[in-house]
């Protein structure tokens, strides 16, 4: 009888959920067709309910976590898949009307998911078909839902001689990337991609479509590395283009433990953060196993924007503990490196078309920290680090270097705070088993390790990058103490400049409708006497 009981319960709990999940879908198509004026049977790819065909298939397309893609993972009641700007004004009204949470995804690198889940019953706006990208000169308008790739190939279709400092992964989606403050393998020369915005769109609370002039210098500010998920909707962005030489150089060293590496990750320190602002070398640190010996190995990857004797002679004199040679050199055009970056070592061969693949690799789970370092780590310190990733098994470091360009932008610029640091830290944990027992124990040696590199890193606050999302360092559940719980991640994202997004976000969303679980937070919420 017991048993009868629990399976009835189970279909009137199902049902109702069903009747009310249809009456919402029916609100909000009869709002969304009022504000667009467009007949439903014109819709059927645009809103998408849980019970229609595509739902699925367009959730999971930019799902880059497989953490986050399980029956268990929490779903949105509808799926806006935008195909006009005037769908992105009606998403924003109608979701409003219905008192529902709205998440917006541009590209779906999202490494906690924050675009596209949530406790509460929420909606998603999927931005990946505004993906407009029009080329003028040294200039271009970027869609929100275009991506890296797609941005570097429209560029090299027009010019040659001209790139974008962004990140080398083609399948980030611009609009998140370029509104965290992006930055790739060009940073050291030119800065960050919110150096070059030069104008923007979004869609505001009030479902108005706003650029530069009309929102302000204030709000213009904040969407540039404030992230723009708090303010509104972006559109696009329009960036400046940055010259590149017709030759540029790329190379990968590898080193383990027996080889010195120690002494070359340690000299990296000095001389990748300072060198010709034309070179930037990223260090990759990962535990392996040699001759059943477990070491590290240290990879140096890098990109030289012009030839490679040039790189040569200037990394024997500065850097012999690299122990650079001819043969580890490639030269290559621009948008050739690109590809290279991308892991298409044979990037002479390959065509630039393959940036426009939006498919990557089937996602693995994944868990990302990141940290700031201000002083050279000693070659004890980094002796005590490599022993903790050979305990740990499987994380994986990546070190940035900063200098150049980033040290000579003030940190009120934008709201990216972190100019004058030494270099970034990304850790990085991937695993293939499925399961909450598999999780949380990677978590858990991800956070292990993360305690081990505290005594080396910035404190007070511990510095981290927003679009390295993290929920371990504070998460804003919007009650009452919704201020402070926003300060202790808002710090550590923007530090001093968490002040001025808290201002910028009281004037443009007072109400707080734009609100994630690390959104910026209103002024209101701020207790007294605080």
């Amino acid at each position: 009888m017991k048993l009868l009981c629990l399976i009835f319960g189970f279909f009137v709990s199902t049902s109702l959920a069903a009747e009310s999940s249809n009456s919402i879908y029916q609100n909000f198509l009869q709002c969304f067709t009022n504000q667009t004026r467009a007949p439903p049977s014109s819709l059927t790819d645009v809103v998408l309910p849980q019970t229609a065909p595509s739902f699925t298939s367009v959730l999971r397309a930019y799902i880059r976590n497989a953490r986050f893609n399980t029956s268990a993972s929490p779903k949105p009641a509808i799926v806006i898949a935008a195909r006009s700007e005037a769908h992105v004004q009606a998403a924003v009204v109608c979701t409003k009307s219905l008192n529902f949470l709205l998440k917006t995804r541009s590209g779906g690198h999202d490494y906690e998911g924050i675009s596209y889940l949530s406790n509460l019953p929420f909606f998603v706006l999927d931005m990946s078909n505004l993906r407009n990208i029009t080329v003028d000169g040294d200039s271009a308008w970027v869609g929100a839902g275009a991506t890296l790739g797609e941005v570097y190939y429209r560029i090299w279709e027009k010019t040659k001689t001209h790139g974008f400092p962004a990140g080398v992964c083609p399948t980030v989606g611009a609009g998140g990337h370029i509104s965290g403050g992006g930055y790739g393998n060009m940073i050291r020369k030119y800065g960050l991609s919110v150096d070059y915005v030069t104008d923007a769109k979004i869609v505001d609370v009030n479902g108005r479509i706003l650029d530069r002039k009309s929102m302000g210098e204030d709000l213009f500010w904040a969407i540039r590395g404030g992230g723009g998920a708090s303010f509104g909707v972006i559109l696009a962005f329009k960036i400046t283009l940055v010259p590149v030489p017709r030759t540029v150089t790329v190379f990968r060293v590898e080193k383990n433990l027996d080889q010195n590496a120690l002494d070359m990750v340690h000299k990296w320190q000095f001389v990748a953060p300072k060198t010709d602002p034309a070179l930037f070398m990223r260090l990759l640190l990962q535990p392996v196993t040699r001759n059943k010996i477990q070491t590290v190995r240290a990879s140096v990857v890098a990109l030289f924007l012009g030839n490679s004797s040039d790189v040569l002679s200037l990394l024997t004199r500065d850097f012999p503990e690299l122990g650079l040679v001819k043969e580890n050199c490639t030269e290559l055009t621009w948008i050739q490196s690109v590809m290279w970056w991308a892991n298409n070592d044979n990037a002479t061969q390959v065509k630039p078309e393959i940036l426009l693949d939006r498919d990557p690799d089937s996602a693995s789970f994944l868990k990302r920290k990141s940290d700031y370092v201000e002083k050279e780590i000693t070659k004890e310190g980094l002796d005590y680090l490599f022993k903790k990733m050979v305990e740990v098994g499987k994380i994986g470091l990546v070190f940035n270097p900063y200098g150049g360009r980033m040290s000579e932008v003030a940190a009120t610029e934008t709201p990216f705070p972190h100019r004058n640091k030494l270099y970034k830290v990304q850790h990085s944990m991937n695993w293939k088993d499925p399961g909450t027992e598999a999780e949380s124990s990677f978590l858990q040696q991800t956070r292990s390790f993360y305690s081990y590199m505290a005594p080396f890193v910035t404190k007070n606050p511990r510095h981290t990058y927003l679009n390295y999302r993290d929920l371990d360092i504070g998460v804003n559940s919007h009650g009452p103490n919704s201020y402070r719980e926003a300060e202790v991640y808002g710090r550590k994202y923007f530090g001093e400049n968490f002040d001025r997004l808290v201002k910028v976000k009281t004037a443009v969303d007072p109400q707080n409708f734009f609100r994630d679980e690390q959104s910026i937070p209103t002024l209101s919420s701020k207790p007294s006497g605080h």
